[in-house]
C-alpha cells in the first residue's frame, strides 16, 4: 500500500460522527444540520429539463475535453464575470466532475517528486482535499494561519525565502472556507510576484465565488487578478468552479478549470489517463447552468436573507460578522469548540462543525479551535429556528 496514505488525517466528518458517540438528543425535537457545506436550495428547472432532455448522452462514452459547447459556454461565462478580454475555450478551460476531484488531481500532476522537499502551500483552517492533496503528490503541506486578529487574511510575507524555495503549488480559497474571506489585488499581487520568483503554480478555489451580499463588488477572481496586472496569458495561474453551490446541484458533479494553457495542457493529458471525462448528459445540464444568471441571482437573494435574519441573532453570543462572501458563519465559541458543537448536538439537535477539525497546528497554534462553522444551508425557516437554539445554548453558557 502507499505508505503516504498513513499520514491522511480522519475527514472532518469522521470526527464529528466519533464526536457525537452516545449522545441522545432530546424526543421531539427536529434534527438542523448546518455542519456540511451542502446546498439545499431547490435544484433550477432549466438545469433539470436539460438533464432529462439528454440521457440519449449515457449512451456514448464522453471526451476527456468534454464538448465545444460546453467549454465555449464557460469561456463566455468567465468574459462576462470577471470581465476577461478572452478566454481560449480549446486551450484555457477544462470541465470537470466537480472542483473536488479537479483540487485533489491537480497537485498529482504538478508536484514534481524528483526535487527534494516539495511544499505545498495551504491556508489554515482550509478545505481538507488540499491536505489529502499534498501528501499523496510526495509533498509536505505548509500551512498559512488565517487569524482573526489580521481579518483572516493570508500573508504570504510570514512565509520565509528558504521556504518558498521549495514551494510548488500554492492552494488559495477565495472566498474562503470556513471564513468567507477574498483576496484583494495587492494580495493576488504579492502571490503572483513569489510565483514569478520561485517558479510555482497557483490554485485559485473559487467554487463560493457567487455567492456574495453586494452586487456591486463581486468577489475578485484570480483571472480576473491576472488580468488587472497585466497577466494575460495567466501564466502559473488555474482556477477552479464549480455548479454545485452556484447552481444548488452538488450531485451533479460539474465544475471547470481554467487559466494557463501550458498548464492545462500536462493537466488534460494527465486526466485521458485518470478516467474522469463527464457525462454528455451532465455536460447538457452545465451547459444550460452557466448560460443563466436569474437562477444564480435568486440563489444569492436567499443566502442574503437568511444572512440578514441570522447574523444578529448570533453576534451577541458569538461574534459572528457578515464574511465578505460564501454561505458559513465563522463563529467564536465560549468554550472549546468541540464541547460546544457536541453539547448543542446533545441538548439542541443542531449540527455545526469544530473548527479544531479544519485546521492543524501550525506555529504552536491550531487557528481554528475556538471556533465553529455553521452552514446556512437549510431553508430559511430551519435556519431561524436553528439560531433560537443556538441562542437559548449560549444563554445557559
Amino acid at each position: 500500500m502507499n505508505p503516504d496514505l498513513q499520514k491522511l488525517h480522519p475527514y472532518p466528518f469522521e470526527k464529528l460522527r466519533q464526536l457525537f458517540e452516545g449522545l441522545s438528543p432530546p424526543a421531539g425535537i427536529d434534527p438542523i444540520r448546518l455542519s456540511i457545506g451542502e446546498p439545499r436550495h431547490a435544484t433550477p428547472a432549466l438545469v433539470s429539463e436539460a438533464l432529462a432532455n439528454n440521457l440519449s448522452g449515457l449512451a456514448v462514452y464522453p471526451t476527456t475535453l468534454g464538448s465545444e459547447t460546453l467549454r465555449e459556454s464557460i469561456a463566455a461565462w468567465l468574459m462576462r464575470r470577471f470581465g476577461l478580454r478572452a478566454v481560449n475555450p480549446g486551450t484555457q478551460v477544462i470541465p470537470v466532475n466537480g472542483s473536488r476531484e479537479a483540487l485533489f488531481a491537480f497537485a498529482q500532476c504538478v508536484v514534481d517528486r524528483s526535487r527534494p522537499n516539495p511544499l505545498i502551500v495551504s491556508p489554515n483552517p482550509f478545505y481538507q482535499i488540499y491536505e489529502g492533496a499534498a501528501y499523496l503528490a510526495g509533498g509536505r503541506p505548509l500551512f498559512l494561519n488565517n487569524l482573526s486578529d489580521s481579518g483572516f487574511g493570508s500573508d504570504f510575507g510570514a512565509i520565509s525565502e528558504e521556504l518558498w524555495k521549495d514551494v510548488q503549488l500554492v492552494y488559495v480559497c477565495s472566498p474562503g472556507n470556513p471564513t468567507g474571506k477574498v483576496l484583494g489585488l495587492e494580495e493576488w499581487r504579492h502571490l503572483f510576484e513569489l510565483s514569478d520568483r520561485h517558479a510555482f503554480v497557483i490554485a485559485a478555489d473559487e467554487c463560493y465565488s457567487e455567492i456574495y451580499f453586494d452586487d456591486a463588488h463581486p468577489p475578485l477572481g484570480a483571472l480576473e487578478a491576472c488580468k488587472r496586472l497585466g497577466r494575460d496569458d495567466y501564466r502559473n495561474v488555474v482556477m477552479f468552479s464549480s455548479l454545485s453551490k452556484r447552481s444548488n446541484v452538488p450531485g451533479m458533479r460539474s465544475g471547470f478549470v481554467a487559466g494557463d494553457a501550458t498548464i492545462l495542457q500536462r493537466f488534460l493529458l494527465y486526466r485521458t489517463y485518470h478516467g474522469c471525462a463527464m457525462s454528455p448528459s451532465v455536460q447538457a445540464a452545465s451547459i444550460a447552468a452557466w448560460n443563466d444568471e436569474a437562477h444564480v441571482a435568486e440563489n444569492r437573494r436567499l443566502y442574503r436573507e437568511k444572512f440578514r435574519l441570522v447574523t444578529p441573532m448570533l453576534s451577541p453570543h458569538l461574534g459572528v460578522e457578515l464574511p465578505d462572501a460564501g454561505f458559513y458563519l465563522w463563529a467564536r465559541t465560549p468554550i472549546a469548540d468541540t464541547d460546544f458543537a457536541r453539547r448543542l448536538q446533545g441538548e439542541y439537535n443542531v449540527t455545526v462543525l469544530p473548527g479544531t477539525y479544519l485546521g492543524r497546528e501550525e506555529g504552536g497554534i491550531n487557528p481554528g479551535a475556538g471556533f465553529v462553522r455553521i452552514a446556512l444551508v437549510a431553508e430559511t425557516s430551519e435556519c431561524l429556528e436553528a439560531a433560537r437554539r443556538i441562542q437559548d445554548f449560549c444563554q445557559k453558557l
